[in-house]
């Protein structure tokens, strides 16, 4: 039953939601909502994503400590896979502010009590396990490039990288497999988390919808891609502590870009 209610949600039947058609002043004005709830109670959104900027300074220290700098990139790039799963929470407080409801912080943590929560967990083990083949693909593709080996100090990654014609060939290779990487998991989840937490309608529903809804409007979702990959990549530049501001924001601009793209329900 649970497996049966993870592939069609609460009712008996594969939910299709209307899929909108938005445009490109429709992505702004998500992003410019997004950054209206932040700033509606900033300290405490920016408190809730602390753990983020967090684990990317322990993981990048863990891996130069043990001798993996070739991983630093891909464990920072693959930060981008996982991000729809470190908003969920999010996701509820722009939706409690947007029912008019009370949106204390504590109230991120409601997302445990969602009906959709095995779906939830569903699609973010999806999303980890495609975080993982991600991070065996780069390493694979580092070795066959470049050896088994991997150099022992920064300064000896970097002339291997650079100075290197196998080191352009990963450099080219390595961002091209990971764009595709990223247009998978942005087209399966980009409302899919959203649209689950409004709604309870399975797993399977929630990314197909999030398909339809990016093949319906391929250049607004690829500009959200594409704003999302250049505010992250900003965020890690300080240590990652941008990423305390960057996550909120975007985690409450993808509510607002849901409603825009999913039409809601009729009454």
């Amino acid at each position: 039953m649970a497996a049966f209610h993870v592939m069609t949600g609460a009712g008996e039947s594969f939910a299709r939601p209307v899929v909108n058609r938005i445009g490109i002043a429709d992505v702004f004005d998500a992003l410019r909502r997004g950054y209206d709830d932040f700033m509606e109670k900033p300290s405490h959104y920016v408190f809730l994503c602390l753990m983020y900027p967090i684990a990317g300074v322990f993981l990048t220290l863990w891996t130069s400590g043990a001798n993996l700098l070739p991983m630093v990139f891909p464990l920072m790039a693959g930060f981008v896979l996982l991000g729809p799963i470190a908003a969920i929470g999010l996701y509820e407080i722009s939706r409690r502010r947007e029912a008019g409801i009370d949106t204390s912080w504590t109230h991120a943590l409601e997302v445990r009590h969602s009906p959709a929560l095995p779906s939830i967990v569903a699609v973010g083990l999806m999303l980890f396990a495609l975080f993982v083949v991600w991070l065996v693909t780069a390493q694979t593709l580092y070795s066959n490039l470049l050896g088994e080996v991997f150099p022992r100090t920064m300064g000896d990654f970097t002339r291997q990288v650079f100075g290197t014609p196998q080191g352009m060939q990963l450099i080219i290779w390595g961002n091209l497999i990971g764009f595709v990487f990223a247009l998978v998991v942005l087209a399966i989840s980009v409302i899919t988390f959203p649209l689950l937490l409004d709604r309870d309608v399975g797993a399977v529903s929630a990314v197909v919808t999030s398909i339809r809804a990016t093949v319906a409007n391929p250049v607004p979702v690829l500009l959200w891609g594409l704003i999302v990959a250049v505010l992250l990549v900003i965020g890690t530049i300080p240590v990652f502590a941008g990423l305390a501001l960057v996550i909120p924001v975007l985690g409450h601009a993808t509510w607002h870009l849901y409603r825009k793209l999913i039409a809601r329900e009729a009454a």
